[in-house]
């Protein structure tokens, strides 16, 4: 379980540059849930995993990992229950080392290091297993420089990598926003599988809102580091990528500042087709149900 409570960070406080970027967030992330995370640009979504990961420390606030406050740790030494898949898919693999050696060091991710054999004869076998459930024949490549794959098969590797120690927690940051469509769309069917099959509590910040309603059980939406809006698993199952267009509508008319990003914008069209990319922009629209953005107090908007 990820406990969050209170967490506050404000990047060049004092100064002319002073940004809020994380304001009071309290989220519980229970065993097996999977949480997808939407906002447009500086919502606070990056600076929310960074806080969860030890990327960043928070200025207060408590972050808690099953029974253990891990609020100050930094990140190596939460990297034993915490994994991450990054949107650069140069970011979760040596590109110099084979596919084979950068599987061994993540399977021991966390651990302590000895003199023994990285990739053992048993080892290999395993490899070979667990890259075929891919799909992309890397199974058939493991003695090949992980710098010569494509992004698509890099993202792909990355995944299971972040996996192979059974984390308590698994992030994913955009892991397939650099991606062409077609890539990205096996990417996050993969993404599904892994998650389901090996129960992993889960936390991904995703702008292709179709994403964000296929896959989880939860759906939380962050603005200027607060969450204003939160579907439960029922609520989400009802919902369609115009009721959470209707949310963006609904923030910027109450914020009176745009609310959607060309990344959001571009995530849409690309997923939902151009026509609900179109709907962002024009009047009306209503959503299914949640804790709406126009319904926060003042106070918390």
């Amino acid at each position: 379980m990820l406990s969050i409570t209170d967490v506050r960070k404000t990047f060049f406080a004092g100064t002319v540059n002073e940004r809020v970027a994380l304001n009071g967030v309290s989220l519980t992330v229970n065993e097996g849930d999977f949480v997808t995370v939407i906002g447009s640009n500086g919502a606070g979504k990056s600076t929310l995993l960074n806080t969860v990961s030890g990327t960043i420390i928070p200025d207060s606030g408590e972050i808690r990992v099953g029974d253990r406050t891990v609020t100050r740790l930094p990140e190596h030494r939460k990297a034993k229950w915490i994994s991450r898949v990054f949107q650069d898919p140069m970011k979760g693999s040596s590109p110099t080392l084979t596919i084979e050696q950068n599987m061994a060091i993540a399977q021991r991710r966390g651990l302590s290091r000895g003199l023994s054999r990285g990739v053992t004869r048993a080892r290999r076998q395993e490899f070979t297993e667990e890259l075929k459930t891919l799909q992309l024949g890397l199974e058939n490549r493991l003695g090949a420089k992980v710098g010569l794959l494509s992004g698509g098969q890099r993202q792909a590797l990355s995944l299971l990598m972040a996996t192979f120690s059974a984390p308590e927690i698994l992030l994913l940051d955009e892991h397939t926003a650099a991606l062409d469509p077609q890539r990205a769309q096996h990417v996050t069917e993969i993404t599904e599988r892994i998650v389901n099959e090996r129960h992993l509590t889960t936390l991904m910040v995703t702008h292709n809102m179709e994403q964000a309603l296929r896959l989880g059980n939860r759906l939380i939406m962050l603005h200027e580091g607060r969450i204003l809006f939160e579907l439960d698993a029922e609520q989400k199952r009802g919902a369609t990528v115009a009721d959470l267009l209707a949310e963006f509508r609904k923030l910027q008319a109450a914020t009176g500042e745009p609310a959607l990003d060309d990344a959001t914008l571009l995530e849409t069209a690309r997923s939902a087709g151009p026509n609900a990319a179109a709907e962002a922009v024009a009047p009306g629209g209503a959503p299914t149900g949640g804790s709406s953005a126009a319904e926060v107090a003042p106070e918390n908007r």
